[in-house]
């Protein structure tokens, strides 16, 4: 288990994290989403020990973590991270930055696992280039490799998909979940984009001006929004005023039958994004919407909204 408590980050004389509490328990996989600029990367390198804090105490499992300003080399081997600047051995080659992680193993078990690592990022065909000479998106599968190749208790990845295709960024997150299935790892992600992180993680944190102002399951931010920059971070949102009350809902919620709140509309266009169709419509007020179908919907002239449930565990 990992606790923060009262823990407070300035900069210069700016504040980063404001008198933060939290506490993550072991086998969670948990997101932290907010604005460019709310301290989401400096939270995740206090949480991994690579930050200084000014006041407050970070507890992993009863022990008390100290940062880099006491501790020669930062960090602890259960608290791995990924950050974007990716800590390669620059001159060493793709195999050798791995086998680095895994030393403290027998030689024929450092094979096995530096193989599974490189070809669960996809990059067995780069094992002897240098490092310096990858792209910045082979650089960011290989620093995750390394993190990966050391087994820790905490793995900590901060904008883990930012360079990666579709394929490879699902074929990372099955990876994630089943690690945390088998070795009970617990995972914690930081993303300005919340919605690559839906299917991945079972807890999700909103970080705004240093505090956390929402910690909920992540189907709730999805279709609960408390504002609508908070339902911005993880996609598209629509907002209308109906009957003198605002509603936030998503491109999916809505029924074409029956509802309490029936809005008139007017098809503009759509966009076929290949698993779905996007719809824009335009409503008696002028607001923009959009519904989301497996079929354009330029023959509907209304629509009745229809929220989704809090999913209570």
């Amino acid at each position: 288990m990992l606790e923060l408590q009262n823990v407070s980050l300035k900069f210069e004389e700016k504040s980063i994290l404001n008198d933060l509490s939290l506490t993550i328990s072991q086998g969670e996989i948990v997101g932290i989403v907010g604005k460019s600029g709310v301290g989401k990367t400096s939270l995740l390198k206090v949480m991994s020990a690579h930050l200084t804090v000014n006041s407050g105490k970070i507890i992993f499992n009863g022990k008390l973590l100290i940062g880099p300003n006491e501790k020669l080399i930062p960090g602890y081997e259960d608290l791995q991270v990924v950050n974007q600047d990716f800590a390669l051995d620059p001159y060493h080659s793709v195999e050798e930055n791995v086998r680095e992680k895994v030393l403290h193993l027998p030689k024929k078990e450092q094979l096995i696992l530096i193989d599974e690592v490189l070809s669960l990022v996809e990059l067995n065909d780069l094992r002897l280039q240098k490092a310096h000479l990858l792209s910045g998106g082979e650089q960011q599968r290989l620093a995750l490799a390394r993190a990966l190749a050391c087994e820790p208790t905490f793995i900590f990845l901060d904008e883990p998909f930012v360079h990666l295709d579709q394929a490879l960024r699902f074929r990372i997150m099955n990876y994630l979940i089943r690690l945390n299935e088998i070795r009970n790892t617990t995972i914690v992600l930081v993303s300005h984009d919340g919605a690559e992180l839906m299917g991945l993680v079972n807890r999700m944190l909103h970080l705004e001006n240093g505090a956390i102002i929402r910690d909920d399951h992540p189907y709730n931010l999805f279709y609960q929004p408390s504002t609508t920059e908070e339902g911005e971070l993880l996609g598209t949102i629509n907002e209308i005023q109906n009957n003198g009350k605002q509603i936030l809902f998503r491109p999916n919620e809505y029924s074409l039958d029956s509802g309490e709140d029936k809005i008139e509309v007017v098809f503009k266009r759509s966009l076929n994004t290949g698993l779905i169709v996007l719809n824009y419509f335009e409503s008696a007020d002028g607001t923009n919407i959009v519904l989301s179908d497996k079929n354009e919907m330029n023959t509907i002239n209304y629509f009745y909204i229809q929220k989704k449930n809090e999913y209570k565990s």
